[in-house]
């Protein structure tokens, strides 16, 4: 079997046209250390980024009818970033399948973050090409988290976010983040913070900063719950 094919079977989406993938696992330095005239995934990873864009926004706005628009841009942000996508190729080990001009190649590349999201999305556009949006669609929906919500606050370390969206489910109770100790000189200060569920702590975070100590300790509350998986 050879390595399109083999890639095929891993992404489980055949070609009709094989070029269109050829040019989206092609790296410039591969186009440009050729005698033959073949074309990099750079094009194809603009066009990706627009059809990966679109239907992750539509996936949200139908899934998080109740997010205001500035949640909905900053989830997008988080599953569509060079980290996530990156993790995303990884699944299908993408890099290994990218064809790389003998400098790169030896440099690395197919670890290199930046070199595998952007080829990510040029096979989404080569997908998309050649099948059309719906399959486009299906290829990128195998790769959003099942918990999307979980996904963005460990992006952004936003974990009282979350915790406060699950408090908010019971109107009578509610939520307080208590700085408990502080200790240590002005440049290399440590905080600790309880958060309370009315009147019991539910998690602790010591940080060099209360803001960081508060994130800590919901994330530790959201761990006990079952909210998050432990680290």
């Amino acid at each position: 079997m050879d390595r399109l094919s083999e890639f095929e079977e891993k992404i489980g989406y055949k070609f009709r046209d094989r070029n269109l993938l050829f040019e989206a696992l092609t790296h410039s330095s591969y186009a440009n250390e050729s005698k033959h005239q073949y074309r990099s995934n750079e094009r194809l990873e603009f066009l990706g980024d627009s059809v990966l864009s679109l239907v992750v926004s539509e996936y949200l706005f139908e899934t998080y009818t109740a997010y205001p628009e500035g949640e909905l841009s900053k989830t997008r942000a988080t599953l569509v970033c060079e980290k996530m996508l990156a993790k995303f190729a990884k699944k299908i080990d993408l890099g290994e399948y990218i064809i790389f001009g003998r400098g790169e190649a030896q440099n690395g590349g197919k670890d290199r973050p930046s070199i595998v999201s952007d080829a990510f999305e040029a096979v989404i556009a080569a997908i998309y090409l050649d099948g059309g949006l719906e399959a486009a669609r299906s290829h990128i929906m195998r790769f959003l988290p099942e918990n999307i919500r979980e996904a963005v606050a460990k992006a952004y370390d936003d974990y009282k976010t979350i915790l406060q969206e699950i408090i908010q489910k019971n109107p009578e109770e509610s939520v307080e983040y208590r700085l408990v100790s502080e200790s240590g000189p002005d440049h290399n200060k440590s905080f600790t913070v309880h958060v309370m569920l009315n009147s019991n702590v539910i998690g602790e975070g010591t940080a060099s900063s209360k803001k960081h100590a508060e994130q800590l300790a919901a994330k530790q509350a959201l761990e006990l719950m079952g909210a998050v998986e432990h680290e």
